[in-house]
């Protein structure tokens, strides 16, 4: 039972051994800036630069962390929902609710260890290879920094208990499944029942309101304190916490009105009705990609306010700001990579969500087969429910980013100068062009593994599943 829970877990473990390499590569990157900054003539005698690397360190360690949490929490729901039969029928044979739940953090435990000790290993290498290239292409200096540091222990430990917490989070759907679904029809929750649940849905909007009003306070503390960030930092997290609570809530609207612009065909419109008609299934598949593109977006907002003001100084003092362009470009191009780990991480978490979602719904498919839906139309299908999702995702995800992009920048930057400024929020153009590509080339990656695992379903062995 433990061997193929665990090669059930896969996607999670994926998951984990990305968290780890980004959290132990932000470390030694982030002691490589350190190290070329304190070296250069200009920004080496800058306490406002280095603390500046400080705190945008601290920041991005805090969101892989958070955002590996979310991710694992969503792909260990999706395979506990897979699992929902099985459980029912351990049930049924005397095994209580909370045993399963504990077997299942319990392979969350083995799989964050695992993932902890790969990551480790990988996120160092990177970091070696991207210092390495830096130096080749002239962006930084050769610096002697010790990649020996016992501080990568932390994002290991970080990695090993977020798995095992979000793995025990993610397993709460075991506490809702009865004995009697060994026998009957396993089904999510639709939006009806959802909204029944009003314990979570008040939860939620309490946390966004409370973040909210957290966020506001840093955006007021950074007028005189760039450490005003740190209270940002922590007023995002709740708020966007309720958003992920109430994702089932704030999902279908937009899903709904994407799939309209998707087309009227027979297989969009029921690729746009799957999205909508489960919203459970749906906000899993959709809020880990919604956090990675709002990062994406925090980030190039943030960085293109930064990089607006530092360029306002330099024309302002030219003597004083001379030759830190070199250094400016090398820590938004480094900064840059780390934010799309992140990213990253996030986007592997909707592929991983909407395979197991293919495979969990294999009687549906045999259903359409049997009702006269093509291959074609069921690829179709897929790639539509794919667009539909990723598109919706991306929306959501760059007006929330560009929300806290600019809080950020604000808390951030508005007295980094000695006196409160307000800071205009940059526009990063080229960033917008770059999420349209990737949002297509992830819907097409998203879909190509499913539609073929869809397009294998026989109708006949398809509705003669238990």
């Amino acid at each position: 039972m433990m061997r193929a829970g665990i090669r059930d877990q896969w996607p999670t473990l994926l998951v984990a051994t990305l968290a780890g390499t980004f959290g132990v590569a932000l470390l030694h990157v982030t002691g490589l800036l350190a190290a070329a900054i304190a070296a250069d003539d200009v920004t080496g005698e800058s306490d406002t630069v280095a603390l500046m690397l400080g705190l945008v360190a601290t920041v991005f360690i805090v969101i892989a962390v958070y955002v590996s949490a979310i991710v694992t929490a969503n792909t260990v729901a999706t395979v506990v929902a897979g699992r929902t039969r099985l459980i029912a029928l351990l049930r049924l044979i005397g095994s209580s609710a909370r045993a399963q739940r504990a077997h299942i953090a319990k392979e969350g435990l083995v799989v964050g260890l695992a993932g902890a000790i790969v990551g480790v290993a990988t996120g160092t290498a990177a970091a070696f290879g991207l210092e390495q290239f830096a130096v080749a292409t002239d962006l930084m200096p050769a610096t002697t920094y010790d990649y020996l540091n016992l501080a990568v222990v932390l994002p290991a430990i970080a990695v090993v208990l977020t798995t095992w917490l979000a793995s025990w989070a993610g397993s709460r759907r075991v506490l809702r499944v009865r004995p009697v679904q060994a026998i009957g029809n396993a089904h999510e929750q639709d939006r009806e029942e959802l909204g029944r649940r009003r314990g979570r849905n008040v939860t939620a909007l309490v946390l966004f309101v409370v973040g909210v009003a957290v966020l506001a306070i840093g955006v007021v503390l950074g007028l005189s304190d760039p450490s005003g960030v740190l209270i940002g930092l922590a007023g995002g997290i709740v708020s966007f916490t309720g958003i992920v609570l109430a994702a089932h809530i704030v999902m279908p609207p937009v899903l709904r009105l994407v799939g309209r612009m998707l087309g009227g065909s027979p297989a969009v419109r029921l690729a746009a009705e799957n999205a909508v008609r489960h919203p459970e299934r749906s906000s899993r598949m959709t809020i880990g990609l919604v956090i990675g593109v709002t990062l994406v977006t925090t980030f190039a907002v943030t960085m293109e306010s930064y990089r607006a003001m530092i360029l306002a100084a330099q024309k302002a003092n030219p003597e004083v700001f001379a030759g830190i362009d070199g250094m400016l470009d090398a820590t938004v191009a480094v900064f840059t990579v780390l934010i799309g780990f992140s990213a990253l991480i996030a986007a592997i978490g909707m592929v991983n969500t909407l395979s197991l979602s293919v495979m969990q719904r294999t009687r549906e498919l045999g259903l359409l087969r049997a009702l006269g839906f093509e291959r074609s139309q069921l690829r179709r299908m897929i790639v539509a429910e794919s667009a539909a999702l990723t598109v919706a995702a991306t929306l959501t995800g760059v007006v929330l980013g560009f929300g806290y992009g600019w809080a950020g920048a604000q808390s951030l930057l508005g007295g980094a100068q000695g006196e409160p400024v307000f800071v205009f929020p940059g526009i990063p153009w080229g960033m917008f062009g770059v999420l349209l590509l990737a949002a297509g080339l992830l819907t097409l990656v998203a879909s190509v593994a499913p539609a073929r695992r869809a397009m294998r379903v026989a109708p006949v062995v398809a509705l003669a599943v238990d």
